[in-house]
């Protein structure tokens, strides 16, 4: 009986405590959304970020108010001699702030830290063969996104994308979808949806697209996404995550049932925007 009455209280507390912490975090971050935007930032804004200007004034308010607390909690770490500045903070939390609005969100809550190089960088790893046979691997790369806690970006590729908003390619948002879709547990192109029932169709429309697009990338079809979303399903949700926020009409002419589950899951439709 007492060993009972003791883990009720343990539990009591427990619970206390992370309704204390939840309403702590949400209290902190009200604070700092409550701050003026800087006005340097707002010319980052203006100088690195087109599509800002695009968007509907309650969203710009909206993404101001994520960056804010986005650059707060987040941890940005210059690699190989990279001086991190307001101008890499601001330009990255934008981008990655994009796929936050209108949504519930808890702003990334696996993510630590930020890494950042001055250009593409390069990952060695082992590739294991048949009877045993270990490789190494050198891969050249412009970001990457890692479940425990990090993403790692190309300063000169983020800068890139940021500014051609309307090419269908943009590091930024496909590493950070990936990070949605890590939520969850290992990237599968099964992000976290708001309702249970939403997973049918989600499945069923995204397998299909995706099969569409393994074909095209072996024969050589004209496709819409890049042949890299065909590479498996969690780096196809991160492509056509790039191609809904910067080419969405196309996206939605020739494919609108992927379309409307994108738009669903983001609770945004861009086509409005232009």
């Amino acid at each position: 009986m007492l060993a009972i009455i003791l883990i009720l209280v343990v539990s009591c507390i427990a619970i206390t405590w992370i309704a204390s912490a939840s309403w702590r975090t949400k209290q902190h971050r009200l604070n700092i959304t409550q701050q003026p935007f800087p006005h340097e930032w707002r010319e980052i804004l203006k100088r690195r970020i087109p599509f800002f200007r695009m968007l509907p004034a309650d969203l710009q308010l909206q993404l101001k108010k994520h960056i804010q607390v986005f650059i707060n909690e987040k941890r940005f770490v210059g690699c190989d001699g990279l001086q991190i500045n307001d101008e890499i903070r601001v330009t990255v939390a934008a981008q990655a702030c994009l796929l936050l609005l209108n949504r519930q969100t808890d702003f990334y809550p696996n993510l630590k830290e930020i890494l950042i190089y001055p250009s593409a960088f390069i990952v060695e790893n082992q590739q294991q063969h048949g009877a045993g046979v270990v490789s190494e691997q050198r891969r050249v790369l412009a970001g990457e996104s890692w479940q425990d806690g990090r993403v790692i970006l190309s300063w000169q590729t983020t800068k890139h994308d940021a500014a051609i908003p309307d090419d269908g390619s943009n590091v930024v948002i496909h590493e950070f979808a990936h990070q949605l879709d890590q939520e969850g547990g290992n990237a599968n192109g099964a992000p976290i949806l708001k309702n249970i029932a939403d997973y049918q169709s989600w499945s069923e429309t995204l397998m299909l697209e995706y099969q569409h697009l393994v074909t095209a990338s072996r024969t050589g079809e004209q496709s819409l996404f890049s042949y890299y979303g065909a590479t498996n399903p969690a780096e196809f949700f991160a492509v056509i995550s790039e191609v809904f926020f910067e080419q969405p009409l196309p996206f939605y002419e020739l494919h609108p049932a992927l379309y409307k589950e994108l738009s669903s899951f983001y609770q945004l439709d861009p086509i409005n925007w232009r």
